[in-house]
């Protein structure tokens, strides 16, 4: 500590955390090295200390957080959520109304106990597949999406980071930790009534926009024509193909079969699997990189039988000038590289066709050792792209990697244990039987966001301890004395709704909640049902493309502007905000 406020210590605190939230609107700085900073500042005036640091840090919700990103990751690498909406999708023909329905609902079910953006970022690529069944904009269906994940996630104490952040900071304060489900009953009624508001608006209110087809959001849909070889031994062998799970999910087309060389095209779905079999599909990428591993037993790329493929990796290569057919250019024989698929103005080629021949523009899908790809690259003038960075569904961990969750779940509903050692448990668990690698594991964990929470506890105890928080508390306590208790929960809700359309929602649970709880004490009132409405308040955002991440991602993807969410989210937030302090009361009363 350099410099001592003294008594103008309170007044000083509140410049402070108006000063971070100014420049968290103004995006000058990331919101962490923002947080960041303001904590150095704090530190450097004496509002806090190397303790309230170390303080910050042993608070239990950015460790589970983490946890909860591991677990999470494991979900989505043994592809649970993308089987699901797979399977939702071949029953829309049928079933258009009741699809939709199940997809929603499965998009909230899933945000309700996995981290919401993977959740989007998986189901933005089946979006577009649905939109295009259906015949209309993905525009229509995708801020829907968002919105609904939002809505599930305030269904448990697991949805999103946001509750745990505001369960971790009210704990501290005294207060009872909330379970995994005593947030459900309104959580739920909320999604539901929610989930009605977007079915009956959206189609009225919601403007078609030009979705952004080429999204990065959409790079793992791309499909790729691969050749793939039944080889002696194969437990596919004397099976007929239309049994073959890898030939009938909804992102793979079979073309063809070849037996010696023979096309049976004809009569595809009644032919048996025999040995030196030459199986052709469209498939993409995640599913290319399960042929070439271990994920899919029984077959191999064609080509790659007689190597140790999993010692080399995938590139993709961008053809620069005019190149011969794949039989003249000989790259297995010369390089001991592997042409996997051939990609030309949005459309997989026949690797296979004899007349093929390799065009500038084209981008080759190829396999082999780093150095040997490297030196073809140099011999032939390709120029090499970004290694693919999709991986292969680990579809077999797939009911371990449930379990795994479940167990998690239970053991948190029956109080075996607090949340924290379970998700850490469980997270050890998914990454020690590789249901997710831990360099993905441990990737999926956003060090920005722990950084984000750690340095806001710490400016929230910069408040606390500079007298702030009381200055605070007792110039909105003196005007609520006479006011309803509904009227001081109003309150409290849309400060928290207004701030998170702005700011991160992170950093205005950390910072409301001890003022709800201070406000609710000296009203006379238990604080529990105030600190639900920082919990719904912060997470309930609807209003903006910024206020929450998954409605960037979707902002940016269905091409929409501004307004078209101020025009279907704005009447949402104040529906959830009428619905959550109508029922919050009598769930959580009010009087001890």
């Amino acid at each position: 500590m350099l410099f001592d406020l003294g008594p103008y210590a309170p007044y000083g605190a509140i410049v402070l955390i108006v000063l971070v939230f100014i420049l968290f609107l103004t995006e000058r700085f990331s919101a962490e090295v923002t947080a960041l900073g303001g904590v150095a500042l704090a530190l450097l005036v004496g509002l806090v200390s190397v303790e309230d640091v170390l303080k910050a840090l042993s608070n239990p919700a950015p460790a589970t957080i983490g946890a909860m990103f591991v677990l999470s990751a494991a979900l989505v690498r043994t592809g649970v959520l993308e089987a699901v909406a797979e399977g939702l999708g071949r029953q829309l023909g049928a079933r258009p109304v009741l699809t939709m329905a199940g997809f929603f609902g499965l998009a909230g079910l899933a945000s309700a106990f996995m981290n919401n953006t993977p959740v989007v970022m998986i189901l933005i690529p089946v979006v577009f597949g649905l939109a295009r069944q259906m015949g209309t904009s993905a525009s229509r269906l995708l801020m829907p999406l968002s919105f609904t994940v939002i809505l599930g996630g305030t269904c448990t104490l697991i949805g999103t980071s946001t509750n745990l952040l505001v369960d971790g900071v009210s704990h501290g304060l005294g207060l009872p930790a909330f379970s995994l489900f005593e947030i459900a009953p309104l959580g739920i009624v909320l999604a539901l009534v929610g989930g009605a508001y977007l079915a009956l608006v959206t189609p009225r209110v919601l403007p078609v926009r030009q979705a952004l087809a080429d999204s990065s959001a959409l790079r793992a849909s791309r499909s790729w024509q691969v050749e793939l070889f039944v080889p002696q031994g194969s437990a596919l062998i004397g099976r007929p193909l239309r049994e073959v799970a890898e030939f009938r999910r909804r992102s793979t087309r079979l073309v063809d079969l070849i037996r010696g060389d023979v096309s049976l095209r004809r009569q595809l779905q009644d032919e048996v699997l025999q040995a030196g079999d030459r199986v052709v599909l469209h498939a993409p990428d995640t599913e290319v990189l399960g042929f070439r591993g271990t994920e899919t037993r029984g077959l191999q790329i064609s080509g790659t039988e007689s190597v140790g493929i999993r010692r080399h990796q995938m590139v993709e290569a961008l053809v620069k000038t005019r190149l011969g057919s794949f039989a003249t250019l000989g790259w297995r024989r010369s390089h001991g590289v592997y042409p996997i698929a051939v990609h030309r103005q949005g459309s997989a080629l026949d690797l296979g066709e004899p007349a093929l021949e390799l065009r500038p523009g084209d981008t080759v899908l190829l396999d082999g050792a780093p150095e040997d790809i490297a030196r073809l690259a140099r011999d032939q003038d390709l120029v090499l792209l970004a290694p693919l960075k999709v991986q292969a569904f680990r579809r077999g961990k797939a009911p371990l990697a449930l379990a795994v969750l479940a167990l998690v779940v239970l053991g948190a509903t029956f109080n075996l244990a607090p949340i924290l050692p379970l998700a850490i448990i469980g997270a050890a668990v998914v990454l020690l039987t590789r249901c997710v690698e831990p360099e993905e594991g441990l990737g999926a964990i956003d060090g920005r966001l722990l950084l984000l929470i750690v340095s806001m506890l710490v400016l929230g105890t910069a408040l606390e301890k500079s007298g702030a928080m009381a200055l605070i508390v007792g110039a909105l306590s003196e005007p609520l004395q006479h006011a309803s208790p509904l009227v001081a929960l109003t309150l409290i809700y849309a400060v928290a709704s207004v701030l998170t359309e702005v700011v991160t929602n992170n950093a205005v649970a950390v910072i409301l909640t001890p003022i709800a709880v201070g406000v609710a004490h000296s009203l006379g009132l238990d604080p529990r049902a105030f600190v639900v409405m920082v919990m719904f308040g912060a997470s309930a955002s609807f209003s903006t493309p910024i206020g929450y991440q998954t409605n960037t991602m979707v902002y940016n993807a269905g091409g929409y502007r501004f307004t078209d969410f101020l025009r279907l989210g704005l009447p949402l937030n104040i529906l959830a905000g009428v619905v959550t302090v109508l029922m919050a009361p009598h769930l959580w009363p009010l009087h001890p």
